[in-house]
């Protein structure tokens, strides 16, 4: 009777199985981080314009205009990150393909060097679902300008 490599092995593709819970838990991590920079730097943002703000909504431009001045500069913030944050990771996996600096011990890993492939589909999809999860995380941080008085906001001055 035959029995698969599971069968014969278990105890690798359970530890195989950790790995993969390992990667998922330290990808949300990384995600959360991110979030609350991007929600700290857009409230900053926020502070440091408190009078514009003032005069703007003075002049009469609603909540909602004014609010998307600063969804707009936070996202251009997070496309430029996503621009040099891509070419660095990019970069390094180009240059692990054709130069292999990233060794590995044989006798572990049954490979010498760390193996990269790069999937443009998923890199895209990558990039489109963080733009869109920071800009959907943005929107309520920017709820605080709705709150700004026009009036105290130029008498803070």
């Amino acid at each position: 009777h035959s029995t698969t490599i599971i069968d014969r092995n278990p105890d690798i593709f359970n530890c195989l199985g950790l790995q993969d819970i390992n990667v998922i838990i330290i990808i949300l991590l990384m995600v959360l981080v991110a979030v609350i920079n991007i929600i700290s730097a857009l409230l900053i943002l926020i502070l440091e314009r408190t009078t514009m703000i003032g005069i703007l909504k003075a002049l009469g431009l609603p909540n909602w205009n004014v609010r998307k001045i600063f969804l707009y500069n936070a996202i251009h913030l997070i496309i430029k990150g996503l621009i040099i944050g891509n070419i660095i990771g990019i970069g390094l996996c180009l240059l692990q393909l054709k130069f292999g600096f990233i060794k590995l011990p044989e006798e572990s890993y049954y490979v010498s060097e760390v193996p990269i492939e790069l999937n443009w589909i998923s890199i895209l999809v990558l990039n489109i679902g963080t733009l869109m999860v920071c800009f959907l995380m943005l929107i309520l941080p920017s709820y605080v300008i709705t709150k700004i008085s026009p009036v105290k906001a130029i008498r803070f001055d």
